[in-house]
């Protein structure tokens, strides 16, 4: 695995999501309510439109294009139910978030 590091862990917050742009990736950090600290791409899976653009309210993210919701503990459609956002695997060393985006497709 080929970890980059995105930005300092203290910066970020329960609550908080926050866009990155990776080796021309769009990876978006979620942390929300109640749960981890989670990398998902950042782009919806039905038009590729920037999910750093939608709403996120603790518990889920909106793509603003067509109003898809996702679970963002799990990155799992709920707008529709069949649909799911790529996890990254993440991981927190020296205080640095860093996602590996070796062994993941392009979005």
């Amino acid at each position: 695995m080929s970890y980059t590091s995105l930005c300092k862990h203290r910066n970020l917050g329960e609550g908080d999501m926050v866009p990155f742009t990776v080796e021309g990736r769009e990876i978006l950090l979620v942390w929300p309510d109640g749960g981890e600290l989670k990398a998902f791409q950042g782009t919806c899976p039905h038009h590729n439109a920037r999910l750093k653009y939608g709403g996120f309210n603790g518990r889920t993210i909106t793509c603003t294009f067509h109003n898809w919701v996702f679970d963002a503990r799990t990155g799992q459609g709920l707008i529709p139910p069949r649909c799911a956002l790529e996890e990254y695997p993440l991981r927190v060393e020296d205080g640095m978030v860093q996602v590996d985006l070796s062994e993941c497709s392009p979005s």
